[in-house]
């Protein structure tokens, strides 16, 4: 992570709201009070957000999503952007109640739009009687405002990142009941208690909240090359192996002159190799008798 506490800093991270929005949970993370504006410390923020950077980071590698969730005006194009970039699902329109927690409705319900943007590709939204063809598309519009950006979901997420507790509060109710990790941003008016990985910091700053969420997709990114590399080594591990193998099978081995002479075997004879003079010739016997006689 390259973000030091200067850049927090020269972002205008360290702003909270005014005291007398201020949650008292947020306690700990404020540096100070000054001028009736709470002023949260960085060094907490810099450390949260070092810790929340890794889980993302190990999350992604393990082949995991993670759904990013920031539906007030200043985080919308921000959040868009880094979750195309990284290409994971996120919601910046209207968080739908039970999108998580009545994921089995939701799941039915993209079904049901992904058959639509199939006809409507195909030509056969066109086929059907004009009032039909209306009210389905005037359907479509809704459920692209709801979809958007959960097209290809298929499953549950492993975390939720969000931007703005408060504003996110049902979004972070569903995850926290369904024990999904909850990783946020969140300002001096919010309860921290209730995030996995909190980072303290301005949440209604452009500027703050684009630091945030671009080091969040710097860690997505790092997960997804993690996975990538992954992929390449377990795919090219068999044939690199079998290569190895091919090259030791061509290796032309020179032995040291005389080796292994004295074990070399004797080569047998046939005995129809024999001439045939050496065959018919008698074969004289000795005795111990005549032995003696020779002496």
């Amino acid at each position: 992570m390259d973000v030091t506490p200067k850049d927090l800093f020269d972002a205008g991270v360290h702003f909270g709201h005014q005291l007398r929005r201020w949650n008292p949970k947020s306690k700990p993370y404020v540096y100070a009070n000054i001028n009736g504006i709470s002023i949260i410390d960085l060094e907490q923020t810099h450390a949260l957000l070092e810790k929340a950077y890794a889980f993302i980071e190990e999350t992604v590698a393990s082949g995991k999503e993670i759904l990013f969730i920031g539906t007030k005006s200043q985080a919308q194009e921000i959040m868009r952007e880094a979750a195309t970039a990284c290409q994971m699902p996120f919601c910046v329109n209207r968080w739908m109640g039970g999108g998580l927690t009545n994921f089995a409705t939701i799941k039915t319900s993209l079904g049901k739009y992904r058959k639509f943007l199939q006809m409507d590709t195909d030509g056969g939204l066109e086929k059907l009687p004009g009032k039909e063809e209306a009210a389905v598309r005037r359907q479509m519009s809704r459920m692209n405002r709801n979809f958007e950006g959960m097209l290809d979901v298929t499953e549950l997420p492993a975390a939720v990142f969000v931007v703005d507790t408060k504003n996110e509060e049902i979004a972070v109710s569903e995850a926290n009941r369904l024990g999904i990790p909850v990783i946020g941003l969140v300002d001096t008016n919010s309860d921290p208690t209730v995030l996995d990985y909190p980072i303290p910091g301005n949440d209604d700053a452009v500027k703050s909240i684009r630091i945030i969420v671009e080091t969040i997709l710097e860690a997505a990114q790092n997960g997804l090359s993690q996975r990538e590399a992954k992929k390449v080594q377990k795919s090219a591990g068999p044939i690199i192996r079998e290569q190895v193998f091919e090259q030791q099978g061509d290796v032309e081995v020179t032995l040291p002159a005389g080796y292994g002479e004295d074990d070399a075997p004797v080569p047998q004879v046939a005995e129809a190799s024999l001439p045939e003079a050496a065959a018919d010739e008698p074969v004289v016997e000795t005795t111990p008798e005549a032995t003696e006689e020779t002496k």
